[in-house]
Order: C-alpha cells, then sequence, then structure tokens
C-alpha cells in the first residue's frame, strides 16, 4: 500500500471542499444535485483525482457519473481559478458504496436487536 503525502492530503481535502462547492451551487445540472462529494483521493504526481461522490438515490449513480464527467473541464477551469494551481489533476469520479455499506450494517443491527429484544 502506497504512503500519502501530506501534500496530497491536504490538496485532496481542499479539492473535496470546492468541488463541493462548486456542484452545489455553481452547476446547474439537475443530474448532480443531492449529491455529496465524501473523498478525493491524489496520484503521487498528483495528475489524477479520484473523486468519490454518494448520494441516496443509488438507482442514479450512472446518470450522476455522466453528470459529473462531462462537467470535468468546467470544473476544472473553476478549481484553477479559485486555487490558483500550476497543475490541476484530471478528475476521475466514482462512486462511494460506503454509505450503502454502512446502512446494510445498521439494517442487520437493528434485525439481531429485534430477535434479542
Amino acid at each position: 500500500m502506497k504512503k500519502t503525502s501530506r501534500r496530497q492530503k491536504r490538496l485532496g481535502g481542499l479539492l473535496r471542499e470546492t468541488l463541493a462547492e462548486l456542484i452545489s451551487q455553481k452547476i446547474k445540472d439537475p443530474r448532480l444535485s443531492l449529491i455529496t462529494i465524501t473523498d478525493v483521493d491524489i496520484t503521487g504526481d498528483l495528475g489524477i483525482a479520484h473523486v468519490y461522490f454518494c448520494m441516496m438515490d443509488q438507482t442514479r449513480v450512472a446518470d450522476v457519473t455522466k453528470g459529473l464527467e462531462s462537467a470535468e473541464g468546467y470544473l476544472r477551469h473553476e478549481l484553477k481559478k479559485e486555487l490558483r494551481l500550476r497543475k490541476i489533476p484530471h478528475l476521475v469520479f466514482s462512486y462511494d458504496r460506503s454509505l450503502d455499506y454502512g446502512l446494510k450494517i445498521d439494517g442487520i443491527l437493528d434485525m439481531i436487536k429485534g430477535k434479542d429484544g
């Protein structure tokens, strides 16, 4: 497992905050409503940023991913203006399944609690 540098972590956090703000306030694509940017992992060369998102309606994952991919150029342009970085990484969007996993575990625990109580 590769170690993440302090710079990568700091830049990832900054990108996550800025992308969340840009998506919620500046992008008018209805496909991108009600999504949350959960994490951003950046490669060691800072060339690619893996952006993870989640939402309550998992049936829309493909549409949201397409919407984010179509907005990548605009998002990179806005990130360049906002953050004043020399190089903005390419954005790769992925659905974050950790919320689904957490809800599944909660359901199992509730079921176990119901049997005991």
